[in-house]
């Protein structure tokens, strides 16, 4: 291919959308670029586990011959994604991080991919992930786990740790990901991006293989990207109405770039640094205070909280292994122990729930509701660290966590803030927003009330400009 500059690798995908459409930048050359990248420096890394160079090779000259014949042209017309291995991809290997899937090819996309593909996107691959998502790091016994590109020896955290380090280490334009209990935040928080857990139902769950409906109170689709306008173009992509998911909203989908320049004075936002229980490092609280105190000089109004949780992690993980139990629950019994330690241990607790169990986690998850919906009576946006710790060795979870014992165990402790928000539905998103001693990128969490997806992106959209990030590169990119 014709010499381009290096550096596109890492401009917003909106202005590599503007090149492509321009004709200054060819859809062939800048998919070259990225799997170049992907296999100089994916090996330090193991972001993808399945790269699909030939597809998209040709369908970034599909993408150039349209530009040619002037056909139309989709919102992602020629820009290279990278897709999270539990999303299903037709004709394409579809792992879901586990060895019970190892050699699975899916005849159908799920929703996601459809609505990706057909806006234009070239699909570089499939990203790593813990097994089902159902880590908060990036582990599983396919391989490797996925690292961190600012610290090899750092976990890129999961569900979506595949999607946050291809992004940072500049191995796509966009990325997909899925939010359980964090999975889109987790990884941009731990990778220093930007990542947006949309309102529950706001983008289809529909997997691509027809089943029996069944509730889903926890996971929602979304992007990871680099800039929050990126953000706000693959949302609009990816969001709407599916009949085939029980849980859609049948809501019209708000103008979502249009919100990202909408500004943020005489916002009432607020501020906890812990919900009322959580122990948080403090290094990790310094910054993210510090960045939230960033709103009183863009005219936000920034007071502290007052919101205290209960047994939110119960309440969660109740929801969350009964949904695994329901999906994977015949793995528990397949003769060549496929699962990871997690799995079984998430699927096992998941079919000793009753339906008593069930039901009080739901009334649980009301009363929650409630607690949030009183707090946004007053508040705007509710502000908070996104992750407890910055991002830990892969072998190795914290122990201790601001002096403490971390709740409920090492494993789950450092997501204190993240999974309550997908207990109860609502958006919220992770924007970098400083580094720690050791280097490590710090997120801030903003959470939004439901279907108010417009104001995360404004609020998150006017930190980026007060304090941008775009420009911080990690040592593996």
């Amino acid at each position: 291919m014709a010499e381009i500059d290096e550096n596109l690798a890492f401009e917003p995908a909106t202005r590599i959308g503007e090149l492509i459409k321009s004709k200054e930048l060819s859809p062939v050359e800048i998919t070259k670029l990225y799997l170049e990248r992907i296999e100089k420096l994916d090996s330090n890394l193991n972001s993808y586990l399945t790269v699909t160079a030939d597809i998209a090779l040709r369908a970034a000259q599909n993408a150039e011959d349209k530009l040619v014949n002037g056909d139309e042209l989709g919102a992602l017309h020629g820009i290279p994604i990278s897709i999270k291995d539990l999303q299903m991809t037709k004709g394409v290997r579809t792992t879901g991080g586990s060895l019970a899937y190892k050699d699975r090819v899916p005849e159908a996309d799920c929703a996601v991919v459809e609505r990706v593909l057909e806006a234009g996107a070239i699909m570089l691959g499939k990203t790593n992930s813990p097994e089902f998502g159902l880590l908060g790091a990036n582990e599983n016994r396919l391989g490797d786990p996925c690292r961190n590109p600012w610290n090899v020896d750092r976990t890129s955290g999961g569900s979506s740790g595949g999607a946050g380090a291809s992004i940072v280490a500049g191995l796509t334009s966009l990325a997909t990901g899925g939010d359980g209990g964090g999975s889109i935040r987790i990884p941009a928080s731990f990778n220093g991006t930007y990542g947006i857990k949309p309102t529950q139902g706001r983008v289809s769950s529909f997997s691509g293989v027809p089943a029996p409906p069944l509730a889903n109170y926890t996971s929602q689709q979304g992007p990871l990207t680099r800039t929050v306008q990126d953000a706000a173009l693959l949302l609009q992509v990816m969001a709407g109405y599916d009949s085939r998911d029980p849980g859609s909203l049948r809501s019209s989908v708000p103008n979502f770039l249009e919100s990202v320049t909408r500004g943020v004075s005489g916002l009432k936002i607020g501020w906890s640094p812990d919900y009322g229980y959580a122990a948080v490092d403090s290094e990790v609280l310094t910054i993210s205070e510090s960045a939230a105190n960033v709103f009183t000089e863009l005219g936000c109004t920034v007071i502290e909280s007052d919101i205290k949780l209960e047994g939110a992690f119960d309440t969660w993980f109740t929801l969350f292994a009964a949904g695994a139990y329901a999906t994977q629950g015949h793995l528990l019994d397949d003769e060549e122990d496929p699962l990871t330690w997690y799995a079984k241990y998430t699927i096992e607790h998941g079919s000793k729930t009753t339906g008593s169990d069930f039901v009080r986690a739901v009334g649980e998850r009301d009363r929650m509701i409630q607690l949030f919906a009183d707090e946004f009576d007053k508040f705007d946006v509710i502000l908070s660290p996104t992750m407890a710790v910055t991002a830990f060795p892969t072998d190795a979870y914290p122990e201790t966590i601001g002096g403490q014992k971390p709740y409920p165990s090492p494993e789950w402790g450092f997501l204190p803030f993240t999974h309550p928000i997908n207990t109860i539905g609502y958006t919220a998103a992770s924007v970098p927003c400083g580094f720690d001693s050791d280097g490590m990128p710090v997120g801030l969490h903003i959470v939004g009330k439901p279907g108010d997806e417009e104001t995360v992106l404004a609020v998150s959209a006017a930190f980026e400009e007060a304090r941008p990030w775009i420009q911080h590169r990690p040592p593996i990119s």
